[in-house]
């Protein structure tokens, strides 16, 4: 069973940094995609970015382009993304999801970690 842990949320002000990381347990990645997606109050749930294990090839949305970076550490399974010039609009529940690569459902996700940027 594969099990996906967030941690590194919190509160920050505009214009502030945050790491989050997705530990990944269960079995091995290497063939897995790995993505993060962020739900805001009232919103729907939005694609943020995701990575290849294999390759480390990573694609992220307009809206983070730029200021937002995924990265792995293969041998941790964790995969971070890191985030710079956090705007209040950024504000939202963050998660990390799995999926093989060639499908488009995905295996797992996490539970969510809470980034509140204050104006």
């Amino acid at each position: 069973q594969v099990q996906l842990v967030e941690s590194g949320g919190g509160l920050v002000q505009a214009g502030g940094s945050l790491r989050l990381s997705c530990a990944a347990s269960g079995r091995t990645f290497i063939s897995y995609i790995m993505s993060w997606f962020r739900q805001a109050p009232g919103k729907e749930r939005e694609f943020v970015g995701d990575i290849s294990w294999s390759g480390g090839i990573t694609h992220y949305a307009d809206s983070v382009k730029g200021r937002f970076t995924i990265s792995g550490d293969n041998a941790k399974n964790t995969v971070f993304l890191q985030m710079n010039s956090l705007k209040p609009e950024d504000t939202a529940v963050y998660y990390c999801a799995a999926r093989r690569v060639g499908v488009r459902d995905f295996a797992s996700w996490g539970q969510g970690t809470q980034v509140t940027v204050s104006s």
